[in-house]
C-alpha cells in the first residue's frame, strides 16, 4: 500500500513538474528583436505611451470648451388641484393652475483669446509628451543593448575561465602524479590544488552574476520572470571597432538630440503662455440660443408666458484688474526668460558633453586593443608554461602566477569590452542614431 502511495506521489510531481515545463515560455531574440520586444512591453514604455493618450484628450478638453455646448432639460410642475382667486368688479374668479410641463434646449457658446492660446499649449503638450515617449523609448533601447552586451560578456567570460579550470585541473593532476612517484614535491601540487579551488569558485560566483543579469534583462524586456532566454546575437556582431570608430566622426546637431527638442519646445510654449497672458485683455464673446416648449395638462389650458425661442449674445471686456494682469504679463515673460537661459546653456552643454563623449570612446577603444593583445600574451605565456612545467623546467609559483595573470586579463579584457559598448551607447543616444 505504501508503495503505490509512493509511486502516485512520484508520478502526479513528474505530472506538476512537466506542466511546468510546457508553460515556461523561451524567448529567443536577436538584439534587435529584444529591444522592439521591450518597446511593445516594457512598464516604462507603456507608461509614456499612456501619457500620450492622456494629453491628446486634455487637448480635447480645451479644444471642446470652444465648441457649442448643448442642454436639454424638461421641468414638471402640479399645484395639486390648487384655484387662483382674482377679484374683478365685484365678482370673484377662480383659474385653475393645472399641472403643466416644460421642454428645453439650450445652446451656448464662448469665445475668449485664452481659449485659443490655450488650445495651442495643449497642442504643444501633445507634442513634448510625444517626445519624452520617444526619449524612453531610446533609453530602453539603450537599457536593453547595455543588458544584453553584459549578458553575452558574463558567457563569454565564464567560456574563457572553463578553458582555465580545465587547463589547470590537468596540470594539477599530471603534478600530484609526479608527486606519487616522488619526482615532485607535495606543496607545488597543493598549490595547484588551491589554484584550482580558487578558479572553481571564481566560476561559480560568475555563473550567479549571469543569473542577476538574466533577471534584470528580463525587467527590461517587460517579460515573466520564469521566462527562459535565448540570446541569438554574438558578441563579434554587436562589438564593431570599425563602427565604433565611424561614429566618433559623426557631426553633432543639436536639433536632433531629444533633451535639446524638450528644451526648444519650452521656450516655445514659453512664448505661448506670454501670449496667453496678454489675451486677458481682450474681450470674450457669448451667443446662445434657447429654444422652450410648454404644455398644460388638463381641460383648460394654462396661461404661457413663456417665448418658444430667443437668442441672445453678449461682450464683455476687462476695465480694471488692480494690475493683476500686467503681473501674469511680467511673470509670464520673466519665466520665459528663464527657459531661454536653461536653452543656452544647454546648448553649450550638450557641445561639451559631446566632445567628452568622444574622447570616452577613443579611450575605450585604444583600451580595448591594449588588453585584447594582453590576454593573447598571457594565454601564450601560460599555455608555454604550462608545457614547460610538465617537462620540470618552470616551478609551480611562476605556473600559479601565470594562472593569476591570465584571470586578470581576462578581467581586464571584459571590462574594456564593456567599456566601449557604454561609451557607444552613450554617444548614440546623443546623438539621436
Amino acid at each position: 500500500m505504501k508503495l503505490k502511495r509512493l509511486t502516485l506521489t512520484v508520478a502526479l510531481a513528474a505530472l506538476a513538474l512537466g506542466a511546468a515545463a510546457q508553460e515556461r515560455q523561451t524567448l529567443r531574440l536577436s538584439l534587435a528583436e529584444a529591444q522592439q520586444y521591450a518597446v511593445e512591453h516594457n512598464a516604462a514604455m507603456q507608461n509614456a505611451t499612456l501619457e500620450v493618450k492622456k494629453a491628446e484628450l486634455e487637448r480635447w478638453k480645451t479644444l471642446s470648451t470652444m465648441l457649442p455646448q448643448v442642454k436639454a432639460t424638461f421641468d414638471y410642475q402640479n399645484m395639486l388641484g390648487y384655484e387662483m382667486e382674482m377679484g374683478m368688479g365685484g365678482m370673484t374668479v377662480k383659474i385653475p393652475l393645472n399641472p403643466n410641463g416644460t421642454f428645453g434646449v439650450n445652446a451656448a457658446v464662448a469665445l475668449t483669446g485664452a481659449q485659443v492660446v490655450g488650445t495651442m499649449l495643449q497642442s504643444l503638450a501633445v507634442e513634448m509628451t510625444d517626445l519624452s515617449r520617444q526619449q524612453t523609448e531610446q533609453q530602453t533601447r539603450a537599457q536593453v543593448k547595455n543588458v544584453y552586451v553584459s549578458h553575452l560578456v558574463m558567457q563569454q567570460t565564464i567560456g574563457l575561465l572553463d578553458s582555465s579550470l580545465a587547463n589547470l585541473e590537468s596540470l594539477a593532476a599530471t603534478s600530484q602524479a609526479a608527486v606519487d612517484v616522488g619526482a615532485a614535491e607535495q606543496v607545488d601540487a597543493d598549490k595547484l590544488q588551491v589554484q584550482v579551488a580558487s578558479l572553481r569558485s571564481s566560476i561559480n560566483s560568475t555563473k550567479r552574476s549571469l543569473q542577476v543579469l538574466k533577471n534584470s534583462l528580463l525587467l527590461q524586456l517587460g517579460a515573466d520572470a520564469d521566462t527562459e532566454l535565448e540570446l541569438t546575437t554574438g558578441m563579434e556582431e554587436i562589438l564593431n571597432v570599425d563602427d565604433a570608430a565611424r561614429l566618433m566622426q559623426e557631426p553633432f546637431h543639436l536639433e536632433n538630440n531629444y533633451d535639446y527638442q524638450l528644451l526648444a519646445k519650452s521656450e516655445e510654449l514659453g512664448k505661448r503662455q506670454v501670449n496667453m497672458a496678454w489675451m486677458d485683455l481682450l474681450p470674450t464673446v457669448a451667443l446662445f440660443y434657447q429654444y422652450s416648449a410648454k404644455t398644460y395638462f388638463g381641460k383648460d389650458a394654462g396661461m404661457n408666458m413663456t417665448p418658444p425661442s430667443m437668442i441672445g449674445a453678449s461682450v464683455s471686456l476687462p476695465l480694471f484688474t488692480s494690475g493683476s494682469r500686467t503681473a501674469n504679463i511680467k511673470s509670464a515673460r520673466i519665466a520665459l526668460q528663464e527657459t531661454q537661459n536653461s536653452r543656452r546653456q544647454a546648448e553649450d552643454g550638450l557641445r561639451l558633453q559631446y566632445n567628452q563623449l568622444r574622447y570616452d570612446l577613443a579611450s575605450a577603444l585604444e583600451n580595448y586593443d591594449i588588453q585584447s593583445r594582453n590576454l593573447e600574451v598571457t594565454q601564450r605565456v601560460f599555455a608555454s608554461l604550462s608545457e614547460k612545467y610538465k617537462y620540470g623546467r618552470a616551478s609551480s609559483l611562476e605556473l600559479t602566477t601565470a594562472s593569476t595573470d591570465i584571470i586578470s586579463a581576462q578581467s581586464n579584457y571584459i571590462q574594456a569590452v564593456m567599456s566601449v559598448i557604454s561609451a557607444q551607447v552613450a554617444l548614440e543616444n546623443l546623438l539621436n542614431k
